[in-house]
């Protein structure tokens, strides 16, 4: 997976997001359009025309935010989100504490959303930032939802349900039983029973451990020093917060494949043997890539006994080196074969165990990142959070706890295309709603 997959899906919130860093070069400011009192003032002023197609996309967007985002995509996200919500309206409510970055709420025909924008400084005044969370949508209702969500391409699925205690009360699902694959969301089981073999006295979160195994697209441990040292607690909230795949890999190795597979099948996962061997994300990139036809074939041909013999036989090859990331660039690999596969109500249930193993650390390693924002996560007292994505994959789980009366949910959804790439925008639209009405 190159470079654009990792800025649209490093960070966990699977927003239209691109983070913000210094330009690639510097520009005269090339927009018509005439001054305001800030540079926050004028981009926001045209984030309408913007998201409408209305204004060049070269003339709004920096060239560092062009290099993470191409037009096409930029624009396809816009399209998503056109078709969800409607065409762009106005801009309210417009903040901004230096001129530069701020707040703004974006009123579209169907809904609103809420806007994070940051401009870089003169001469060249464009966009190097913008988020879009916090999305409404006027007469919401899970019906109407669920249709939505039913008219995408591909395979799609979603659950919110209350859960109390080891209960799960469906509210609203499509698909719960379906197996989907889920990317990263299978950082959970490896969460889980972390805080299993804490609890019984095994490990502590504080023992410092080698980070021994370095990983494609790690956010955190990007470039770090082989071995390392670092604590169980900011592996654990490397791999939930930002997803980071060389803590997964790592704990893999440390707390042991077989043991977190029994821990998946002890949580209720409803056909383990899809997820039996448990990859490391190293393994699938590489199963996923060109270097690796023939074992590919093999593996995936296999029952669980001879994929962990031929993973064990093969593990001096299967590693960093030979993972071959240009495969990844176009679009979905192999999505319904070399994953890691969850029904909705199989993440139910690993919520469940997780909340149930009463971990301080664990749950607050959900809770770094919420996934939809601070607007989203208003009405929750607590709300914990782990995504996942790739080519053809996208996977958004929620655990929180209403504000209100102290009530827990889990809200869960998965989208698969093995045909073509998903739209972000979408899912993070769709299950913010979600989440929305299971507040009320």
């Amino acid at each position: 997976m190159g470079r654009k997959w990792r800025v649209l899906v490093a960070a966990a919130t699977l927003a239209m997001l691109v983070p913000v860093g210094a330009l690639a070069q510097t520009a005269p400011n090339p927009s018509d359009a005439p001054k305001t009192a800030t540079d926050f003032g004028l981009r926001a002023a045209q984030l309408v025309d913007v998201i409408n197609g209305n204004i060049a996309f070269s003339a709004y967007f920096a060239p560092s935010f062009q290099a993470a985002i191409p037009e096409a995509q930029f624009r396809a996200m816009c399209d998503g989100l056109i078709a969800q919500y409607g065409r762009a309206v106005a801009v309210e409510a417009a903040v901004s504490g230096d001129g530069q970055s701020g707040t703004l709420r974006l009123r579209l025909e169907k809904g609103a959303a809420s806007v994070i924008l940051d401009v870089a400084k003169a001469p060249d005044n464009r966009v190097i930032g913008l988020r879009l969370t916090g999305f409404t949508m006027a007469d919401d209702g899970y019906a109407r939802i669920a249709g939505e969500i039913a008219a995408l391409p591909g395979r799609t699925g979603f659950l919110v349900a209350e859960i109390d205690g080891t209960a799960i009360r469906g509210v609203a699902s499509s698909n719960a039983d379906t197996q989907f694959a889920t990317g990263s969301t299978f950082k959970l089981y490896i969460l889980d029973e972390l805080a299993a073999q804490v609890a019984a006295g095994e490990r502590r979160w504080a023992d410092v451990v080698p980070l021994t195994h370095l990983s494609f697209s790690s956010v955190a441990t990007a470039n770090w020093p082989k071995n390392a040292p670092v604590t169980l607690q900011t592996l654990a909230n490397w791999m939930i917060s930002v997803s980071d795949n060389g803590a997964a890999d790592t704990l893999i190795h440390l707390i042991g494949r077989e043991r977190i597979e029994a821990r998946m099948r002890a949580a209720g996962h409803a056909e383990p043997s899809r997820n039996i061997p448990f990859l490391t994300t190293v393994e699938a990139f590489a199963l996923k890539g060109n270097n690796f036809t023939a074992l590919r074939d093999a593996f995936i041909a296999g029952d669980d006994r001879a994929q962990r013999k031929l993973l064990d036989s093969n593990s001096q090859r299967l590693v960093l080196a030979n993972v071959d990331g240009v495969s990844f660039g176009a679009g979905p690999r192999f999505i319904d074969n070399l994953e890691w596969f969850a029904s909705p109500n199989d993440i139910a249930r690993l919520m469940v165990d997780i909340r149930a193993r009463r971990s301080e650390q664990a749950m607050a390693a959900m809770a770094i990142n919420n996934g939809l924002g601070p607007e989203a996560a208003e009405p929750w007292r607590y709300l914990g959070y782990k995504g996942g994505s790739e080519n053809g994959v996208l996977s958004m789980s929620l655990l929180g706890e209403r504000r209100a009366d102290g009530r827990w949910f889990v809200v869960t959804a998965s989208w698969n295309n093995a045909d073509a790439n998903v739209d972000s925008v979408q899912m993070v639209g769709f299950v913010t709603r979600l989440l929305a009405l299971a507040a009320k």
